[in-house]
């Protein structure tokens, strides 16, 4: 199963249109979370209570649990955002808060070292900037370094195509670069 975390805001987003390319070369059942269409709880004091509450009684079946339960039995993950303020979209942060669940996504070991629990082989994320400063720390880096260190996912991959807005860009030929980048990934 596949799972694509859409972080895209706009309807006609280039970064969406990269990962619609990358998802029509996996071939597998798919679900989407659609973040903007999501109403997540804010991750408060009282949410966390209520969280530490549930998983300390073992309780994970909660809806409260719903994305973290996809994301750790998908095989593959798509996790599609464009490349905002230096990292990526406030959605994509927030459904992370909800995704870090201790007994769903990872669990720590005697020495305090976060194990990963999650199914997946692969992430790819996919992103798009207009312009070319698009260090990787703060968006791919980050995700890429959760994925490693606490969900237990080593194969993880960036799409990208930046530089897009930039005057005298050709946006197509560039989106058409990123696309032939995800063929070759096929072949």
């Amino acid at each position: 199963m596949i799972l694509y975390v859409n972080a895209c805001v706009r309807s006609d987003s280039r970064t969406k249109r990269l990962s619609e390319y990358l998802l029509s070369k996996l071939h597998d059942d798919m679900t989407e979370h659609r973040l903007c269409e999501i109403d997540f709880p804010k991750a408060d004091e009282g949410f966390l209570r209520h969280r530490d509450s549930l998983t300390g009684k073992g309780e994970y079946g909660d809806e409260l649990f719903r994305y973290a339960r996809d994301f750790a039995a998908a095989d593959t993950i798509v996790i599609t955002s464009p490349y905002w303020d230096l990292s990526f979209t406030a959605a994509l942060k927030q459904y992370i808060e909800q995704i870090n669940v201790t007994g769903i996504t990872f669990r720590y070991s005697s020495d305090g070292i976060p194990v990963g629990l999650c199914k997946a082989k692969r992430v790819y994320y996919v992103t798009t900037a207009g312009g070319n400063y698009v260090p990787s720390e703060f968006g791919f880096g980050y995700i890429k370094a959760l994925c490693e260190g606490y969900y237990g996912i080593h194969d993880v991959r960036q799409i990208q195509a930046v530089g897009l807005d930039i005057d005298g860009a050709d946006e197509e030929t560039i989106m058409q670069k990123a696309m032939k980048e995800i063929d070759l990934m096929f072949r």
